[in-house]
């Protein structure tokens, strides 16, 4: 559990995010599974990370955001990414390393990273 102290102080940090997780305004929707499962298995560092780095390359349209449970405990932590006219892109096993990779190489580069999706991982 967080003391007061440092859940104000993530709550300022969160503030200036704030833009960056407005829904409407994005083409790109970057989803953290944040069940049970997920944050055990460390979707809020992978959160953390995927947030930190939209908002410090600067890249527009996407919104990082959480949701609960979907279903693919196995595969913790998952992030789904839904861009406008594009099939969803499911990534696996996720950690901050690979989520720094998949801003780089997919939010900005426009190529998915298919060794982290789920169809890579259930071969």
């Amino acid at each position: 559990m967080k003391s007061l102290a440092e859940l104000q102080a993530i709550r300022e940090k969160m503030q200036g995010q704030i833009g960056i997780r407005r829904e409407a305004q994005c083409s790109t929707r970057v989803v953290v599974a944040m069940g049970t499962c997920g944050i055990a298995s460390g979707a809020r560092a992978v959160l953390n990370a995927l947030s930190e780095a939209v908002i410090e390359k600067k890249v527009a349209g996407v919104a990082v955001v959480q949701t609960g449970c979907i279903d693919l405990c196995q595969y913790e932590p998952v992030v789904e990414v839904f861009a406008d006219g594009k099939e969803k892109v499911t990534y696996v096993n996720m950690t901050p390393e690979k989520a720094n990779e998949v801003v780089e190489k997919h939010l900005i580069g426009g190529q998915v990273v298919t060794e982290y999706t789920l169809a890579s991982a259930a071969k």
